[in-house]
């Protein structure tokens, strides 16, 4: 048995579905980020963010970036914060807010932005949906690994500087302080 086109009652296809979820999923863990007190759930709930992110890549039709995605951010981003946190033992956020005096700003900034967003989204004239572009994943490793060999060589001994630095600095010496 195969599924419909759309959905029966709602009227909308599958993959519009499937957004609403995932968009949904990120929008409300990004809320549980910026909200809760528990930091360890805070990266955890950014863990969720990011993983909807990269859902939302491959729907768009951008495997590659997905996977980077998944890769860098939930790989190695996330897991390096939580392992931080977990090295400096403070697993609890303040009982109140420290920025409280910048709430209202941030209100207007907020709305200002929204309201960007909103005009230039309206304003588009958005070519017909329903065409995805797939990236050639063959010509963008051979692209990668040939004319920017360097540059990608380069990121990477940084990246292992930054890992080697962040052992050195976690690295408690016996009968110090806590």
């Amino acid at each position: 048995m195969t599924l419909p086109e759309t959905i029966p009652l709602l009227g909308f296809t599958w993959d519009d579905l499937l957004f609403m979820t995932l968009a949904a999923v990120m929008v409300g863990s990004a809320l549980l980020v910026v909200t809760m007190k528990d930091i360890i759930r805070c990266g955890l709930a950014m863990i969720i963010c990011f993983a909807a992110l990269a859902g939302l890549y491959v729907l768009a039709g951008a495997p590659v970036v997905a996977g980077a995605q998944v890769l860098v951010y939930i790989g190695a981003i996330s897991v390096l914060v939580l392992f931080a946190i977990m090295l400096t033992q403070t697993k609890s956020g303040p009982a109140a807010l420290v920025f409280q005096t910048q709430a209202f700003p941030a209100a207007i900034a907020s709305a200002v932005l929204a309201l960007l967003i909103a005009v230039t989204v309206a304003s588009t004239d958005w070519p017909a949906a329903g065409a995805r572009i797939w990236t050639d994943t063959t010509k963008l490793a051979e692209t990668l690994f040939s004319d920017y060999t360097l540059p990608f060589e380069v990121v990477s001994v940084l990246l292992l500087a930054a890992v080697i630095g962040g052992v050195y600095l976690a690295k408690r010496e016996p009968g110090g302080t806590d």
